[in-house]
């Protein structure tokens, strides 16, 4: 199995924000430290090279591949803050319609302006997937 890319680094999530190019995207970053630390408790750690995640929960699928990973995240990017919603978003359809303006893939929201999101509404939706995530078997069905 080859070794996953995501992990947790040494790296300062201080430092790591302060080197992001973009000053708006910086300051998103700064204010969704707060977000985050407020749904999750949790202190955030640099995940791979661009990942502030928080948490972390062990995986096994049913093939045999396991491995850790992030129980909530984000990663300022450069067209969109990405936050990564780990639960997904099956139980989410009322909370995303008052999110705000987003886009959605598998478990990420995709927020351009983190000033067009509801930020209340931002925490809410972490804290449950952080729920759920931990409610989740350790070895899971690759279907």
């Amino acid at each position: 199995m080859p070794e996953a890319k995501t992990k947790p680094t040494k790296v300062s999530v201080t430092q790591f924000i302060a080197s992001v190019p973009d000053e708006r995207r910086r300051a998103e970053a700064r204010a969704l430290l707060k977000v985050f630390k407020a749904a999750t408790g949790k202190r955030p750690r640099m995940w791979g090279p661009s990942i502030v995640g928080y948490g972390s929960y062990h995986y096994k699928y049913e093939s045999g591949h396991e491995g850790d990973c992030f129980l909530a995240g984000f990663s300022p990017r450069k067209a969109a803050m990405t936050v990564y919603i780990v639960s997904g978003f099956k139980e989410f359809g009322p909370l995303l319609k008052k999110l705000g303006k987003h886009k959605k893939s598998v478990s990420c929201l995709y927020i351009p302006r983190l000033s067009d999101v509801d930020l209340k509404v931002l925490e809410v939706m972490i804290r449950r997937s952080v729920a759920a995530v931990k409610k989740r078997p350790t070895t899971l069905s690759s279907a």
